[in-house]
């Protein structure tokens, strides 16, 4: 039997998940860990649209249990923070001050995950409990860097990044798929100048494959201008790639899109919003051997359109979808993001303290912007990056990060976090 743990009684504020609709800061104590569990500070947490469905439907979504009017569960799964408090059997991996990342896929029969089912175990949270079996499983990686926002965001890029690695590529009479989107081809990026679309265009120019040519659509031109500002073409241009911006609100969009792959059709094209149109775009778009990947989650569990069968037969035309990555997946995301290639921070557009939180989440999809990322220990209201000049012509906190954000071409930033949660220590959390 290893060594002893201090004993340490630990009170956790959490925005927890009682019923369809109802979720509530929740204060109370938190159990003595057992000697196989982590107890550990949670710095920041991103809101995702999977917690709001979750909250939307309660009990009768498949990853939550059916005793969260007695059990409420936390909420949140984007998470990184610090390690409090070490089990026994645990100190020959992990050490009390360590920072860690959330790996949220456990990948259990019953769907089980943090931020759905476990009363104890969840980002939207001061403190939580890291049990066993995400242990187990490897969920709790190391985090080399002290930017917690961008190791929150180490997820939803991870989920970028699995996608990348999941479209694939045949060669006729070999039946071993080549994964990956095509080294030196023909890439295009449908429906994506959103926050996770800017992610995605970020990686797909400091990512480790390397296609000749992106071109990314939308018919939001603000969008397009916002994206084209953070990931430039000239930039693309240093590392051999040419990177088109394209708003296809208008008619020929096909035509328009096949001259600009030089009339061959795209190697690889992503859809990042479940529309018909953009679907039958893409389909029409595909070179030989392309791979049509779509990102994008559906709600209407019978969206279906038309798909060019001809083209499946005689040009090797495929489709792939994913959800989610892998462990592999956002560790690459942590290396390239503390190497400085990739910059997740783009995606972020508000933050705010937990008492934020349970709003937010029930207002998901009605919030415009990108991400929105939760500080615990602070209290604050949900607020836009943007608006930060405004208030802070009353309140100096506000005047601060707006100076430090604005020199930051807008985007947050290490430098804000920093201030924000020390101006938070100095004032007892309240902002």
């Amino acid at each position: 039997m290893g060594p002893e743990k201090e004993e340490c009684d630990v009170r956790t504020r959490a925005a927890s998940l009682y019923g369809k609709k109802d979720i509530r800061i929740r204060e109370f104590e938190l159990p003595e860990i057992s000697d196989d569990e982590l107890l550990v500070k949670v710095v920041s947490n991103s809101l995702c649209l999977s917690t709001y469905k979750a909250a939307i439907l309660g009990e009768d979504h498949k990853r939550v249990p059916e005793t969260i009017q007695s059990n409420p569960i936390m909420t949140g799964h984007e998470c990184s923070g610090v390690i409090e408090e070490v089990g026994s059997n645990l100190k020959d991996r992990f050490h009390a001050g360590e920072r860690f990342v959330l790996q949220p896929a456990m990948g259990l029969d019953s769907g089980y995950s943090a931020g759905y089912s476990y009363e104890h175990f969840g980002g939207n949270a001061t403190y939580m409990i890291i049990p066993k079996i995400a242990i187990d499983l490897g969920c709790v990686l190391s985090m080399k860097d002290d930017y917690f926002a961008n190791a929150s965001l180490s997820e939803p890029m991870s989920c970028i990044i699995g996608a990348f690695n999941a479209s694939y590529h045949t060669t006729p009479y070999v039946y071993e798929h080549e994964m990956g989107i095509k080294e030196g081809g023909s890439l295009a990026l449908l429906g994506c100048a959103g926050p996770m679309g800017i992610g995605a265009i970020d990686y797909a120019i400091n990512g480790k494959v390397k296609p000749k040519r992106v071109v990314v659509t939308d018919i939001n031109q603000n969008r397009l201008d916002r994206a084209k500002q953070l990931v430039t073409e000239e930039e693309a241009a240093e590392k051999g790639i040419e990177l088109t911006y394209v708003n296809t609100s208008g008619d020929g969009v096909v035509d328009a899109l096949m001259e600009l792959s030089g009339g061959r059709g795209y190697d690889d094209v992503f859809v990042f919003a479940p529309v018909t149109e953009l679907l039958v775009q893409a389909d029409e778009i595909l070179g030989n051997d392309g791979c049509l990947n779509f990102f994008a989650g559906p709600t209407d569990k019978q969206f279906k359109v038309p798909f060019n069968f001809y083209n499946v037969h005689y040009a090797s035309t495929h489709l792939v979808g994913t959800s989610g990555g892998s462990t592999g997946d956002m560790i690459e995301s942590l290396e390239l993001s503390a190497e400085g290639k990739i910059n997740p921070s783009y995606m972020i557009t508000h933050i705010g303290g937990l008492n934020a939180a349970p709003h937010a989440i029930l207002h998901l999809n009605e919030i415009p912007g990108g991400k929105k990322v939760i500080y615990p220990h602070i209290e604050m209201e949900l607020t836009a990056i943007a608006d930060f000049e405004e208030l802070g012509k009353t309140q100096p906190l506000f005047r601060e990060l707006h100076l430090i954000v604005e020199k930051n071409n807008g985007i947050w930033c290490k430098e804000a976090e920093r201030h924000l949660l020390k101006y938070a220590g100095a004032s007892g959390g309240r902002v």
